[in-house]
């Protein structure tokens, strides 16, 4: 079933989406040339949408992605129509027509034009069409390229709303880079060519702001440094065996009420980090419900490790560590 989108900010607030979907039956169909392009996709829809991508990692049956909404205001007519070529370029005569045909409907403030400014419009400053956009465009690419028919994707995306402060957005980033640590594929995401993090160290400009866009400016010198202590002191250690811990190990924690240290739980699967609605502090967290008429407190995240102030709108059913 469906679940209802869940509207917490206004419309023209600034906010951060950790957002994530899964193949069908979770099967692993991705091999790297349907992996290098979905991350070409990513990057392409984040930039016609207007979204900040701070990171993304992709895998063999999903994909998470960390993007900033901006602060929405006017698009010019040119930002339209540059958005639109990224997604219709103009390599045949035909698109060549459209464009120029598009051109002077615009420059005549058509009927025409009107509607698909506001259409177009529609589709800017909002994770849902982006998330739309990109999960379609792919499903038709990889079943005409590998021949099949039907539903990729297990269901709509998950989203959950960040709250903007460093400890959380960079707590999240580096739970969603590690996602290649926890599959025990490498045991260093910059050996992972399919993150943010590892197209940030070979050289990409885009990937390297988009880590500004999580630590705050400075040299990539001086970044680089930082998220590496965000990753292996937050995340995980190199030293440390690739892979989640044992199951059994955290049972046994969870039994005897104990805790794990942060780096360990973050190399499980956090449920709340994409199924909590809103992450953040317990204020953050407080208005959001407000705002929604809800009554009900925030739900602090399990003492299973130190979460600091950490709390989720939605409540989450058992097992919510995997």
């Amino acid at each position: 079933m469906r679940e209802p989108r869940i509207k917490v900010l206004p419309e023209e607030a600034e906010a951060i989406y950790h957002c994530m979907s899964r193949t069908v039956n979770g099967e692993w169909l991705f091999k790297d040339a349907d992996k290098e392009m979905l991350r070409r996709l990513i990057w392409l829809l984040a930039e016609f949408c207007g979204l900040e991508l701070l990171t993304y990692t992709v895998m063999s049956n999903h994909f998470h992605v960390l993007v900033r909404v901006l602060l929405k205001g006017p698009i010019s007519d040119e930002e339209l129509l540059r958005r639109y070529r990224l997604l219709h370029p103009p390599e045949t005569g035909r698109n060549v027509m459209r464009h120029e045909i598009l051109r002077a409907q615009l420059a005549a403030d058509t009927p025409y034009a009107v509607e698909w400014r506001r259409r177009m419009r529609r589709l800017m400053g909002d994770v849902s069409p982006f998330m739309k956009l990109l999960k379609q465009r792919f499903s038709i690419w990889f079943n005409k390229t590998h021949g099949r028919f039907g539903t990729l994707w297990a269901e709509r995306f998950k989203s959950v709303l960040i709250e903007p402060s460093f400890d959380v957005v960079a707590t999240v980033a580096a739970y969603i880079e590690l996602n290649s640590v926890r599959a025990g594929v490498v045991a260093d995401p910059k050996d992972y060519r399919f993150c943010g993090y590892a197209e940030a160290v070979a050289g990409t400009k885009k990937a390297r702001r988009g880590i500004a866009g999580v630590l705050g400016p400075g040299t990539w010198d001086k970044l680089h440094a930082e998220y590496r202590m965000v990753l292996f002191t937050n995340g995980s250690a190199i030293s440390k065996k690739t892979g989640a811990i044992a199951l059994e190990a955290l049972q046994r924690v969870l039994r005897q009420r104990g805790k794990l240290p942060l780096p360990e739980i973050l190399r499980c699967r956090v449920r709340y980090f994409t199924q909590g609605a809103v992450l953040g502090s317990q204020v953050f967290v407080a208005e959001h419900l407000a705002r929604l008429g809800k009554h009900t407190p925030p739900r602090p995240l399990p003492a299973l490790t130190d979460w600091g102030d950490l709390a989720v709108l939605r409540n989450i059913r058992r097992p919510r560590f995997a």
